[in-house]
């Protein structure tokens, strides 16, 4: 398509409509003078000279009242025209002009309605009759676009519309040829649909059918993108219409859809995946218009409606940073597809909608579609929300939504033109909303007509959009009934070749590894400690980040207390001792930023961190002005962002800065650890599962504050167990880890080995400070490394060891205290560092060493149907085969199943405490909690 044009969309010249000198030309600006009588009577002289009139002072007031009339009339069109607006194909929503719309409802009486009215250049008039006014308004307001953007703050936004909206001039006119493209694309569309479903009679395929206006008009988005400025396309949408999508506005080739619909892989043979059904899947692809090359890439989702739409974001934002492109925003673009009932049911949504305007999220502006079928699944609308409309969730964030009759792709296709003239201006999001119809309902093989016998009825004998729209070009001498029936049949035939292709159609690679993907593959075998690379740091560089870290700038004026923190890790870095949890996180940060790699950190506490731990972000306590360390380290950036109240929402965005951009590393920190359960879909649908399904490598690191230290049930759990449970082939990584040397360098690893594999770590609290938790400076430096398994810090020998207690986390420092308290020197302390890939290697090298090894205790602090044993008991049980030592199976030892994670009660949790480490350490319980509380 290279025809689209039509008149009323450039930017005016200048002249009557511009010239605001002598008029209030925007009411809603200066509504106050517009009402007052001595100002009008004024401004209606004026506009009178203007226009060659003589008023007689007597008549003068009277003109100026039909005038103020007149403008609170043009406004309620402004504020409410779209309620008159013909939007629905079906004609079920019946129409019925709100009385405020008519000029008597503003005073106006049969006699004066052929009466010219002073407007002084509003609507492009000097002046105009009542019933000239009412026409034009009509026009504008209620045709087959409706539009709401009153409801904006900005008044050069409002204008915006106004100008390209307003006046007898601007209606809707596209060229002869740019008909016939619209057109053309209508049938490709519904042709692919037909075709479909005739070879594939069945099969659900959610198609597009009643819809295919959007076919045109996403054509139209990349047309005028690329002219304003586009280069880069993000889609995002469910599964209604994908695979038209997919093929006619993506380019997919035909061949390979027919190739899946036959049950074939969109995967080579050697690359593996569980692969998806293929409404799901996504795809990248290039197209030119005019001279000008745009790259665009829908994202694969799941069935979980809406969930996509972060994940879009996020890979938007990384590559607007990517291209150095923050600033304007105007070179990649985000555009999401939704369905009407998902768009008002789905929280998910408005937490999307809040990153418009927010610092590190913000993506420039997001283009809105959504596919307004009237209805959900069975559920009609006044049963699926409590708004007029779907896209009312929108006004929050004042975005303007340009309600549009899906029967007219004319207008459908001007909408977006609109939209995307609008986004690249304003750098806002902006709604769309299609109002359509769902031809063969929810899908291909549902019986609609159980639930809403009225609205099928009227489908069944609605006629097609290309029958609607190609009988109106024929009227309109553009094009005749030859050239329609050709159009089809040459689509038909195109198909149909492609079908026979795609019996032998195989496919021959694999694009994950491809683009900013270069360089990175699939990892080596999972047991194997070539997983492992060296990770230490020069003294060199250590040094040169503690300065960083340490060094006060003059005009900076810290906090007293957090000055003495900095006084504290001044003297780590002197002494090469005692470095801390947030210390050892900071200097992987800086290291990572000085090799070139990026750091980006998000969370609703990530600057300071939740427990006044990090401070990666200094405020000056005099002026508020923000200080962060970090920033001074050249080659790399790093981002720490405080992020909106949100889960679901952020880690979506994260996970897809994260899938465009492999050479950041890339975190998300949740508040408290099981406050990832808000965001629980994106964990199973994307973090766990997108590689599989979708060939979707992904780095994201995910901190989960993790302990029980007696907060009770929301603040002890991260739920390490749901995190283990979704743990198969070698999709993710989840650690415990006990020492900041071990997190520096599993932090650094994420980045220096050839591939990328979601990282989960259950991050401590009381670890943050605990006397036992930090590591020297040699740790941190020379030929070292991440370590799966740790032995504790003062292990027995080998040949005395008839205990070992394996264990995660911070319960491993309870073990080594009690023991050494009892004096036992036959129990040794192993922790388990990386849960997954559980590191069965080295721990059978561990065990092979303890000869005299009797007993295999398993110690927990999370209830037995909690935590890591039953995903560690039947490992442990092939490692201890494997060494050929010890017991057949390991012992538990930890708190009783509960339906609750944690007691909120500082007695039972002590209570509980003692018990689980007496009995891993086989010492009186009594004691052990007298010893606790003592402590």
């Amino acid at each position: 398509m290279t025809d689209f044009e039509w008149n009323g969309t450039q930017e005016p010249e200048p002249g009557p409509s511009w010239e605001r000198s002598h008029w209030p030309l925007d009411i809603d600006d200066d509504l106050t003078s517009a009402l007052d009588p001595t100002q009008m009577e004024a401004m209606v002289k004026a506009s009178a000279k203007k226009a060659g009139d003589t008023i007689a002072s007597a008549d003068l007031a009277y003109e100026a009242e039909k005038s103020i009339r007149a403008m609170m009339l043009i406004r309620t069109y402004r504020v409410r025209g779209h309620l008159g607006a013909n939007l629905d194909p079906l004609g079920l929503s019946k129409i019925e002009l709100p009385a405020d719309l008519t000029p008597e409802y503003h005073g106006f009486k049969p006699d004066e309605l052929d009466r010219p009215v002073y407007l002084g250049g509003v609507m492009g008039f000097e002046k105009a009759t009542v019933n000239q006014l009412i026409a034009t308004l009509r026009a504008n307001y209620c045709g087959n676009v409706g539009l709401e953007y009153m409801h904006i703050s900005d008044i050069e936004e409002r204008r915006f519309f106004q100008e390209r909206m307003e006046g007898e001039d601007k209606g809707i006119e596209f060229t002869p040829e740019g008909k016939k493209a619209i057109l053309s694309k209508v049938i490709e569309a519904e042709q692919f649909e037909n075709f479909l479903g005739k070879k594939y009679v069945g099969t659900k395929r959610f198609g597009l059918d009643g819809g295919e206006s959007m076919v045109p008009a996403l054509e139209a988005v990349i047309k005028y993108g690329s002219q304003y400025g586009v280069r880069e396309i993000v889609y995002g949408m469910p599964h209604r219409g994908r695979l038209n999508v997919l093929a006619n506005v993506m380019a997919k080739p035909y061949r390979v859809i027919f190739h899946e619909f036959s049950g074939g892989s969109a995967n080579p043979d050697d690359v593996g995946g569980s692969g998806d059904v293929k409404y799901h899947l996504g795809t990248s692809t290039d197209r030119e218009f005019d001279g000008i090359s745009v790259h665009m890439s829908l994202v694969p989702n799941p069935s979980h409606l809406e969930a996509v739409n972060p994940v879009v974001l996020g890979k938007v934002r990384a590559q607007q940073v990517e291209r150095d492109n923050i600033d304007n925003n105007d070179e990649v673009l985000p555009v999401l597809l939704h369905g009407d009932a998902a768009f008002a049911g789905q929280g998910i949504v408005w937490e999307c909608l809040s990153f418009s305007g927010v610092r590190g999220y913000n993506t420039g502006g997001c283009i809105h579609f959504i596919v307004n079928n009237q209805i959900g699944f069975t559920t009609s609308p006044q049963f699926a929300r409590s708004s007029p409309y779907p896209s009312d969730v929108a006004k929050g964030v004042q975005a303007p939504i340009l309600h549009v009759n899906g029967d007219d792709p004319e207008a459908v296709t001007f909408a977006c033109k609109l939209a995307i003239d609008f986004r690249q201006k304003f750098h806002r999001d902006i709604v769309i909303d299609m109002w359509c119809y769902r031809r063969f309902g929810h899908n291909e093989g549902d019986e609609p007509s159980f639930t809403q016998p009225l609205m099928y009825k009227e489908i069944r004998q609605h006629p097609k959009v290309s029958k609607l729209y190609g009988d109106r070009l024929i009227s309109q001498g553009v094009i005749d009934q030859k050239w329609m029936d050709g159009t089809a049949q040459a689509k038909v035939d195109e198909m149909e070749e492609q079908f026979q292709s795609a019996k032998s159609y195989k496919p021959n690679k694999a694009d994950w590894f491809a683009g900013r993907w270069s360089g990175l593959h699939k990892p080596a075998d999972p047991e194997t400690s070539r997983r492992n690379v060296e990770t230490g740091i020069e003294k060199k560089l250590l040094d040169s980040l503690g300065e960083t870290l340490t060094r006060i700038p003059e005009d900076v004026n810290v906090h007293k207390t957090l000055a003495r923190i900095i006084k504290a890790k001044e003297k780590m870095f002197t002494d090469g001792a005692g470095f801390d949890w947030a210390t050892g996180e900071a200097l992987a940060f800086g290291s990572l930023q000085s090799e070139g790699y990026n750091v980006r950190l998000s969370g609703q506490d990530s600057g300071r961190g939740t427990f006044s731990q990090r401070h990666a972000v200094w405020v000056d306590q005099e002026n508020a002005d923000r200080y962060i360390p970090l920033s001074n380290v050249p080659h790399g950036d790093f981002e720490v962002l405080d992020s909106t109240l949100s889960e679901y929402g952020v880690l979506g965005f994260e996970y897809g800065y994260a899938m465009a951009d492999p050479k950041t590393l890339v975190l998300w920190e949740a508040q408290f650890g099981d406050f990832a359960n808000g965001a629980q879909i994106m964990i199973d649908q994307f973090v766990a599962s997108g590689e599989a399904k979708w060939l979707r490598a992904n780095g994201l690191v995910m901190l989960l504050p993790h302990g029980y230290e007696g907060q009770g049930p929301e603040h002890s759990s991260a739920r390490l167990e749901r995190f283990l449970q979704l743990c198969a082939d070698d999709n993710i990584q989840v650690c415990n880890i006990t020492t900041p040397a071990n997190y520096f360098h599993v932090l650094r690893r994420q980045m220096h080995r050839n591939f990328r594999k979601p990282l989960v770590i259950m991050t401590p609290k009381s670890l943050l400070r605990h006397k036992m938790a930090v590591s020297s400076a040699d740790e941190f430096t020379g030929e070292s490394h991440f370590m799966r398994i740790k032995s504790d810090t003062n292990p027995p020998k080998d040949a005395d060891i008839k205990r070992l207690v394996l264990c995660s986390g911070k319960v491993a420092y309870d073990l080594i205290e009690a023991r050494d308290a009892a004096g036992d020197t036959n129990t040794s302390i192993v922790r388990i560092e990386q849960l997954y890939p559980f590191p069965g290697e080295p721990l059978v090298v561990r065990l092979k060493r303890m000869k005299n090894l009797e007993e295999v205790i398993w110690a927990q602090e999370e209830p037995k149907n909690n935590g890591a044993w039953s995903f560690v008991d039947p490992l442990i049980e092939e490692c201890l085969k494997e060494a050929g030592v010890g017991p057949d199976r390991a012992r538990y030892a930890g708190r009783a199943a509960s339906a609750s994670p944690a007691t909120g009660l500082a007695k039972r949790h002590a209570a509980e405490q003692g018990a689980l480490i007496a009995e891993a350490l086989g010492h009186s319980v009594r004691e052990e909690i007298r010893r606790q509380r003592k402590s």
